[in-house]
């Protein structure tokens, strides 16, 4: 009998592009509700940066009592906070906007999760005290480049409301899933601003600054903007709170099935509250059923989600799944257009061919 070495096919990254890097995760081969880092979609605006990491230290200084400056060691004995926390690009499913939007083309897997650990941004900021007069807080990365639409250098740098940047699971964090920050990731400090879009998720922290005003840098006023017109700038607001959404994760898009018993699965996730309910069309939207939640739903994480379907009848059927959270928020008919393609959150749709 003849043996024949079977090599392990392991699913990679998909790339967007290289420089800088931007690849997305392939989340029909996720069997599990945290994401190795190697399968960790990336988002980056610049080249990565250069520093030595072991000469890091975080200074917080501006509208503070005291600023101080606090070394890795330091932030390691602090008492520790653990989450698991979705991140999603607020240009997740960009690619599927109609009329189509210029931007990175995400398609659906622009997000990922798994468990950080890190010290409360809250408990930094008792050391320094605040100023009555701090409105916002700065965070700026060591990346940093030309943008497109500007010959200048900048850092990437975000702004979160003194309010935000005060709950307990805003975090500097310095582990992901029981291992340092992964260097592509954020190493050695990144924000995790859970359940907000992960823009506000500032990797690679060269320090933070509070300030009186709003924040006017690019990556704050300029891009993660919606924008609903396409001719002007009228009515724009800043992208915030992830909305609520769904993904089928299996069968593929336009995948031919042979008749059988399938188990359709996906997931569901929501930036307030918890996911309550996740229902599935097999007739385009014409009725709808209640889907498995096959784990306990919890804040700032996806649920995943089952559904068993007898496809003994032969011919092309659109499947879509549809979430609802908490906060009696529901996945919309019709994604909210906005100039940016940020925010995608209409109901997902797959086509398949039964044969």
């Amino acid at each position: 009998m003849k043996h024949f070495y079977q090599p392990e096919v392991k699913p990679y990254l998909i790339t967007k592009t290289l420089t800088p890097e931007n690849q997305e995760t392939p989340i029909q081969f996720l069997n599990s509700e945290m994401v190795d880092a190697k399968l960790f979609y990336r988002r980056n605006h610049f080249s990565y940066p250069h520093f030595t990491s072991s000469f890091y230290f975080l200074p917080i200084e501006g509208l503070v009592q005291t600023s101080k400056t606090f070394s890795l060691q330091e932030l390691y004995s602090l008492p520790s906070i653990t989450i698991k926390v979705i991140l999603e690009c607020s240009g997740d499913k960009r690619e599927l906007f109609q009329p189509k939007v210029f931007g990175e083309q995400w398609e659906k897997g622009a997000i990922s999760q798994g468990i950080w650990k890190g010290v409360s941004l809250r408990t930094l900021l008792k050391f320094t005290g605040l100023l009555h007069t701090a409105k916002e807080i700065v965070f700026e990365g060591y990346d940093y480049g030309e943008r497109p639409d500007s010959s200048q250098m900048f850092s990437f740098a975000r702004s979160l409301p003194i309010e935000k940047a005060l709950e307990p699971d805003t975090i500097i964090a310095y582990e992901y899933n029981n291992q340092p920050i992964p260097f592509k990731h954020g190493f050695p400090l990144r924000l995790i601003v859970p359940g907000w879009y992960a823009m506000a998720s500032v990797k690679w922290i060269k320090k933070i600054t509070v300030i009186d005003k709003e924040f006017k840098g690019p990556f704050q006023a300029v891009d993660y903007v919606y924008y609903p017109n396409k001719e002007n700038d009228k009515g724009k607001f800043p992208v915030t709170t992830i909305h609520v959404n769904s993904t089928i994760r299996y069968p593929l898009n336009r995948q031919l099935l042979p008749a059988g018993i399938y188990q359709i699965n996906g997931f569901a996730w929501t930036g307030k509250g918890i996911i309550t309910k996740v229902e599935l069309s097999i007739d385009d939207g014409q009725t709808w059923d209640i889907c498995q939640l096959t784990s306990k739903s919890e804040k700032y994480s996806w649920v995943p989600w089952i559904y068993k379907w007898k496809a003994l009848k032969k011919g092309e059927y659109t499947i879509k799944s549809k979430a609802t959270d908490s906060e009696g928020n529901v996945q919309r008919s019709e994604p909210f257009w906005n100039r940016k393609g940020y925010g995608y959150n209409a109901i997902d749709i797959i086509e398949v061919k039964v044969e």
